[in-house]
């Protein structure tokens, strides 16, 4: 299909890691002659590369990859400076008649940049005072103070995620209204531009047996060593870095707070945990279309996805 003949559209692939997103993205992004833009929060961090399953280059089908190793380690991501650049990725692609394809599993990142979302803004000595806090209490802690003032937003942050409990106490503090009324609830959503939204749904035993096998994969190919090497570049001081799922594991370990198999082991619960909390995210949002990843149906992934493709640009 040649893309320069549909009306203006973007394809936003969504799931839970290891639900095969990456791959599905690079296959319509190469049929369409466009682009993918990453909307995974921990790939934008450059050599953040074998724990975050940023795929390889030579798996990439020719198909240009944006917004990934964009930022050092020690710099602190934020859903606001994203949203700027999706946005002007996006704006880029459909002035040259271009679908855009974002692919991730950061759900708020993907709305930031596809809906109508306004970000509060910040006030240091508030921000300086909760991290205070957080260094001292910890992240459970303000996660259930969290919890006590705004149920939907604890729900989606996890409890370990220090940085985001952190951002929700700030603008409840400073806008005196939940974190959550700042984004719309389920069903009136409202997108800048048309998008359509595919989700790749596994089953739980199935997406839980991937992720082990994934988390296994990343050890032998040398997770920790790249957590070494990042540790020399100074990942431990990055408020948003160092908690990446298996980084943080790696880290401990580094530091003898646990072993190397406790690590591992850890760093597949805990993925499987922020899997539950991507599915709930996204089952919330009814716009998305939900396509079988399971390994049975993997072969016809990608026909069914262009098929919604041809549908919705046709329509």
């Amino acid at each position: 299909m040649n893309s320069s003949a549909t009306s203006p559209l973007v394809i936003a692939v969504v799931g839970a890691t290891a639900a095969g997103k990456s791959d599905l993205g690079a296959a319509l992004a190469g049929r369409l002659g466009s682009e993918v833009i990453n909307a995974d929060s921990m790939q934008l961090y450059r050599g953040m590369d074998i724990g975050t399953a940023k795929l390889p280059a030579a798996e990439r089908r020719g198909v240009p990859h944006r917004l990934l190793d964009v930022l050092d380690v020690t710099e602190t991501a934020s859903v606001a400076e994203y949203q700027r650049l999706a946005r002007a990725e996006i704006d880029r692609l459909l002035a040259d008649n271009r679908v855009p394809v974002l692919v991730g599993g950061s759900g708020l990142y993907i709305r930031g940049a596809v809906d109508r979302l306004e970000f509060p803004g910040t006030d240091p000595r508030v921000r300086a005072r909760l991290e205070e806090q957080l260094s001292e209490d910890g992240s459970g802690a303000l996660h259930t103070r969290l919890a006590a003032a705004d149920p939907r937003a604890a729900a989606a942050i996890l409890p370990s995620n220090g940085r985001r409990i952190v951002r929700a106490l700030e603008v409840i503090e400073i806008t005196g209204r939940p974190f959550s009324a700042h984004l719309p609830a389920p069903g009136e959503e409202q997108s800048v531009h048309p998008t359509l939204f595919l989700g790749i749904e596994v089953g739980r035993p199935e997406l839980d047996a991937r992720i082990a096998a994934r988390v296994d994969a990343m050890w032998e190919a040398g997770l920790v060593d790249e957590v070494r090497a990042l540790e020399r570049a100074g990942l431990r001081e990055g408020r948003t870095a160092s908690r990446a799922l298996g980084y943080q594991q790696v880290l401990a370990a580094l530091a003898g707070e646990c072993t190397d198999d406790e690590a591992r082991a850890e760093t597949v619960r805990a993925t499987k945990r922020f899997a539950r909390r991507q599915e709930s995210w996204f089952r919330r949002d009814r716009r998305v279309l939900w396509l079988d990843g399971s390994e049975g149906a993997r072969e016809q992934l990608e026909k069914h996805a262009w098929a919604c493709v041809e549908r919705t640009v046709t329509s």
